[in-house]
């Protein structure tokens, strides 16, 4: 409801639910922002023009902005209390949306935050939020751009102590402000050509004026590349790093997979051919996240379906950033041509039940899955290894395909500035604009409408 029309409408459900002129306004949403199911407390949030005329519909009184304040929440049409809670008033624009914010936080019980909820959306011009709303209207009000919004999504998703750190960097704005240096360095090197191309006689505007373009562009391309040759350590950091255990049937494949998860997740069994399908399962390993995928083993076979799991088994190791190649102690077996040129480690299995020759055990790591043996000296190998592939958890700016696509291009549009200097100063001046053009899509300032859904399909309700 629109805040002229709020100030006279009577407190009957049937005078403020009338019409009013509120199509210049957005809508007024709202939804639960803490977890489901029971519990102690619940926190409801709402945002839009509407929100201070409902907090004095329902809590009776508009408090002091942000300070939590203890009302009875009641139903306006017919009086009844709903809970007693705290209400917490965020006007605009100093508010996580940019628009007049309020929190109730109420008892935990569903029947309460039901209640609360079925009497917020009959206020006219007021609605439950879609995933991710709240988050939006931030973007769109300013409040935050494209990569903090990202950072944003991370933090909630995050399940490591790198990906925490990684994600709050990133929403605290650690690439925005990056970003923003070099923009502002490019703009600057963008009006001294567009300076020389309008006005090319002008005493004040030497005609060389664009060769000093070269020393705002080179430490801005020098960055970009720094960042690009730094690997995909972010992303790493963000989706795990992914390790395939591979070998022939009955390797003590699933086994393994079982110790280091420590909990059955594959089927154990001496029947060849057991595992069809790639089984995975997500470890933290001293703080980083890692993907651990199991696969069928490989070996001749007539059997499609088992040809199917063959294919995959193969296809997700050479997409992994580390291989275990495992085979028995007694049986050793050279890794599988097909598994691609990665990292692979040699696995020796079942050492307690025939352990390998000395020459072999030298070059290869010897355990029992069956009996723990040496799994500890895997898994402290395996932490090292994601520690390194991850940037030591203090990886660069990049953390996704798309902020790497963003660098590329920049750096691509800059190469060409500093690799042709003496170029004629339009084709100086377009470059720079598709330098600029890439960082701002990268922080959401064009161009970036194709990528928002995805975004914020992902985002929980409430946030």
């Amino acid at each position: 409801m629109c805040r002229a029309a709020a100030g006279i409408v009577a407190s009957s459900k049937s005078a403020y639910r009338g019409d009013c002129a509120i199509s210049a306004a957005p809508d007024t949403i709202f939804a639960i922002s803490s977890g489901a199911g029971r519990a102690a407390l619940a926190i409801l949030r709402l945002s839009g023009p509407a929100t201070p005329y409902i907090i004095k519909s329902v809590a009776g009184r508009l408090p002091e902005p942000r300070v939590a304040t203890l009302a009875t929440l009641k139903d306006p049409e017919s009086g009844e209390a709903i809970d007693s809670g705290l209400v917490l008033f965020f006007p605009a624009p100093r508010s996580f949306t940019g628009e007049d914010c309020a929190e109730f936080h109420i008892h935990g019980g569903r029947a309460v935050a039901l209640r609360l909820i079925q009497t917020l959306g009959g206020f006219p011009a007021t609605r439950a939020a879609e995933p991710g709303e709240f988050t939006r209207r931030a973007l769109l009000n300013g409040k935050l751009d494209l990569v903090e919004v990202e950072g944003l999504g991370d933090l909630i998703e995050a399940e490591t102590e790198w990906q925490r750190r990684q994600a709050l960097r990133q929403m605290q704005g650690s690439l925005s402000c990056a970003a923003e240096r070099w923009r502002a360095a490019l703009l600057e090197a963008a009006a001294l050509v567009e300076a020389e191309i309008d006005f090319p006689d002008e005493g004040d505007v030497p005609q060389a004026l664009s060769r000093r373009v070269g020393a705002l562009v080179a430490p801005v391309l020098q960055s970009l590349k720094a960042e690009l040759n730094a690997g995909s350590a972010g992303e790493r950091i963000r989706d795990g790093v992914t390790i395939v255990i591979a070998g022939p049937p009955n390797a003590g494949k699933s086994t393994l997979m079982n110790a280091l998860a420590r909990r059955d997740v594959a089927i154990v069994s001496q029947i060849a051919g057991t595992t069809r399908d790639a089984i995975e399962v997500h470890l933290d390993l001293g703080g980083c996240a890692a993907m651990l995928i199991d696969t069928a083993g490989l070996r001749e076979s007539a059997d499609m379906i088992e040809l199917a799991g063959i294919g995959r088994a193969v296809e997700k190791a050479r997409a992994a950033d580390l291989v275990l190649w495992l085979s028995e102690a007694g049986r050793p077996k050279e890794p599988d041509v097909r598994l691609g040129s990665g990292p692979v480690w040699r696995i020796l299995t079942k050492c307690d039940v025939a352990p390998a020759e000395p020459e072999l055990a030298a070059h290869a790591l010897s355990i029992s899955a069956e009996t723990g043996q040496n799994i500890d000296i895997l898994l402290k190998d395996l932490k090292d290894f994601v520690f390194s592939a991850s940037g030591a958890g203090h990886a660069g700016l990049i953390t996704r395909e798309r902020h790497r696509k963003a660098f590329a291009m920049a750096a691509e549009a800059l190469a060409r500035v500093e690799a042709e200097p003496d170029a004629p100063v339009e084709v100086l001046a377009e470059d720079l604009r598709s330098a600029l053009f890439a960082l701002e899509r990268l922080i959401g300032r064009v161009g970036v409408e194709d990528i928002l859904g995805d975004i914020f399909s992902r985002f929980c309700i409430g946030k």
